[in-house]
């Protein structure tokens, strides 16, 4: 009998919390380049991840908190990855005093939120899904809707223009729309968009869209007084993270008929209670945090996050370090 052929067993193991695609054969075929293998655990809670980081050498995270127990139970990890842009779900200084190297993919779905922002705007203009829903329901009727108006010449408000920002700028500005934008940044503003304090923002536009990262400073940056000084006419879209939103108040300010309507593919939790408002207005337009996505947006993602790990793995410098820990 043929003696059977040795298995060989890897020389890393990367913990993957969660995912939200079909398969992982792009994150396999890539880790393997470097005999690494990934470790799924049962469940993407704490519990769950605390029972697996033990044996990791490296961490992919999607929308799975990572806390400072995970890290801290990690004692081998190299490198933690985010799949995605914002990085409010791993404790990042707790990696940075374990001198473990955190990185994102900053540019990830640029194109994609901007597109989406854009196409929650010319919906909640035209009522598109308005319509449709009524459609839907037999009813075929010109007047069923709130009264149309023309959106070129109106103004729509970015709270936040870095790269996202600045995308839907540009698409707004060739729309014909007024593009202000309010931001901490010094940086110069896309040619075009005139800046504006968020206060003045608010009142003075038709169309608020907020394009900022969710920090101690921005949860519930849209409150009952933030929401009272826009427009009656106007609408909310965020496209950003859900927290910065306080939906109770959104919630109250729509029952007021403070403003007109909302656009919201960010909730929080994730997923809402859909049956109670502001999800169930049907002024507002919910979608499941879809705004990210594109074939090739996640195959972009997933292919530079799987690099970032190799490199993390192999001592080199990957890309889009955050917190400026250099590997081991």
């Amino acid at each position: 009998m043929r003696p059977r052929a040795a298995i060989a067993m890897p020389d890393f193991r990367v913990l993957l919390t969660d995912y939200a695609w079909a398969d992982l054969d792009v994150e396999r075929d890539i880790l393997a380049e470097v005999n690494a293998e990934l470790l799924l655990p049962e469940a993407s809670d704490e519990a769950a991840l605390l029972a697996a980081a033990p044996e990791a050498d490296a961490i992919m995270t999607n929308w799975a908190q990572v806390p400072a127990s995970v890290i801290e139970a990690a004692v081998g990890c190299r490198i933690i990855a985010r799949l995605g842009v914002g990085l409010d779900n791993i404790d990042i200084e707790c990696a940075t005093a374990r001198g473990i190297p955190v990185t994102n993919v900053p540019d990830y779905c640029v194109i994609e939120v901007a597109e989406h922002a854009i196409a929650l705007l010319l919906s909640l203009a035209r009522k598109v899904a308005w319509y449709h829903e009524a459609t839907q329901r037999g009813v075929y009727e010109l007047t069923d809707g709130a009264p149309l108006r023309r959106i070129e010449g109106q103004t729509l408000g970015l709270v936040g223009c870095g790269q996202i920002g600045g995308r839907v700028a540009q698409k707004a500005l060739g729309l014909g729309l007024r593009v202000v934008a309010t931001t901490r940044s010094e940086r110069e503003l896309p040619t075009g968009v005139a800046r504006l304090e968020l206060d003045a923002l608010l009142a003075e536009s038709d169309y608020v869209s907020l394009h900022c990262p969710l920090t101690a400073e921005t949860k519930h940056l849209i409150g009952a007084e933030q929401l009272a000084r826009m427009k009656r006419s106007a609408y909310l879209i965020n496209t950003a993270r859900g927290g910065v939103v306080d939906h109770a108040a959104l919630a109250a300010a729509l029952a007021e008929d403070q403003i007109a309507g909302a656009a919201l593919d960010v909730q929080t939790p994730e997923p809402p209670e859909l049956t109670v408002a502001p999800y169930s207005d049907p002024r507002v337009i919910v979608t499941p945090h879809a705004a990210f996505v594109s074939e090739e947006s996640l195959q972009d993602l997933r292919v530079r996050s799987a690099r970032q790990v190799v490199d993390g793995l192999c001592g080199r410098v990957p890309e889009n370090v955050v917190n400026g820990v250099a590997p081991t």
